[in-house]
């Protein structure tokens, strides 16, 4: 990953993207005819359930093509004719550098609901560029510790002090993706995210080199999230809503906490691109997927879960136990943003996260 690549869910979008691809109609939008919506999208969206509805509603065929991290979908934009896609879904952190390559339209404020949006997650200082609108927060949710609750004491769970602790070698995985995890880091050593520098190093090393020595395994999404389902482990460093809701039906055990400390915020958003041929279109799947109906059912999507930015979504009183819905405020207050380095630090966490992986 780069730090065009910020994405906390690449991994998990190109590994289980594929269930929701093979039954989704993922058709490239160069067949497709004018009157159609062609949507750059992650695997959450490509779920039949959230898409025929509005096709349904609307006389319309929606074209999707997933795309994994930022500079991914932005490379298909680069590779495609003016007007080939109407909206794309991109991370809340990144809407402006589709700003800065003059790829999208502002949205009209007055036609969305940004009153019933979470206010933490409404991201203005992304979402917002010399002073007009070009993306709404949709879904987000957190990097944090996910657990099995039968195997460890809950209450360890409310500190990340527990990652180090004794109590707990040889019973984690950590998931293998830098940015989060050493957001985690740094939020147990007391640091905030938005504040690292170069001079943090040291200490971030320290605190991951630790976490490392108590860990089973360190390893990308599908792997360390398995390890949690099937017992491998029993506590999941950088794991969240997004990996133990799916899986609570099958394995009502887990669960999640955003600690005293806290946990790192991620969010996805909704833009609409200034050469969509169908402008009309796209803006009403913008209002759909921001409707109640349509947050719930991204919200619980089959490829993976997360908290719908909308306030109002039409979930089920069970859907909202699993997401831990009524808890949101004090997570969210609790929760600071993905770390978001220069290039020069950037690389320089690279590296770090790479002496971890290797310190013995």
């Amino acid at each position: 990953m780069t730090v065009n690549d910020r994405n906390p869910l690449s991994t998990l979008k190109s590994r289980l993207g594929a269930a929701c691809a093979a039954a989704a109609l993922l058709i490239a939008a160069g067949g497709a005819e004018a009157a159609d919506l062609n949507a750059l999208i992650w695997c959450d969206h490509s779920d039949p359930a959230l898409l025929q509805p509005f096709e349904a509603a609307n006389n319309v065929k929606v074209n999707v093509k997933e795309f994994e991290g930022t500079g991914a979908g932005l490379a298909i934009v680069d590779q495609s004719q003016p007007g080939d896609w109407d909206v794309m879904v991109i991370d809340s952190i990144d809407v402006p550098r589709g700003v800065e390559k003059g790829l999208f339209e502002p949205l009209p404020e007055d036609k969305l609901p940004f009153a019933d949006l979470f206010p933490e997650v409404k991201m203005d200082k992304s979402t917002i560029v010399d002073g007009k609108r070009y993306g709404i927060t949709e879904k987000f949710g957190y990097n944090t510790i996910g657990f099995n609750k039968t195997k460890v004491d809950p209450a360890d769970m409310q500190s990340l002090a527990s990652l180090t602790s004794d109590k707990y070698k040889g019973k984690i995985a950590i998931y293998d993706y830098y940015l989060p995890v050493i957001g985690m880091a740094a939020l147990a050593i007391g640091k905030k995210t938005a504040d690292l520098t170069e001079a943090d190093l040291p200490a971030l090393k320290a605190e991951l080199v630790k976490m490392k020595a108590n860990a089973k395994l360190v390893g990308e999404v599908t792997a360390s999230q398995t390890a949690l389902a099937t017992g491998e482990v029993d506590v999941l460093v950088g794991g969240g809503e997004w990996v133990t809701a799916g899986l609570a039906k099958e394995n009502p055990a887990l669960d999640f906490s955003i600690p005293k400390e806290g946990a790192v915020l991620w969010s996805q958003s909704l833009a609409m691109f200034k050469d969509s041929k169908n402008k009309d279109m796209a803006l009403k799947f913008i209002q759909y997927i921001l409707s109640p109906e349509g947050q719930a059912r991204l919200a619980t999507s089959s490829c993976y879960w997360g908290m719908p930015a909308n306030k109002k979504a039409a979930l089920t009183d069970e859907q909202k136990k699993i997401l831990r819905f009524d808890e949101q405020p004090g997570f969210l207050a609790r929760a600071q943003a993905y770390p978001a380095p220069n290039a020069d630090l950037d690389k320089k966490m690279q590296d770090m996260w790479t002496e971890m992986l290797q310190a013995q």
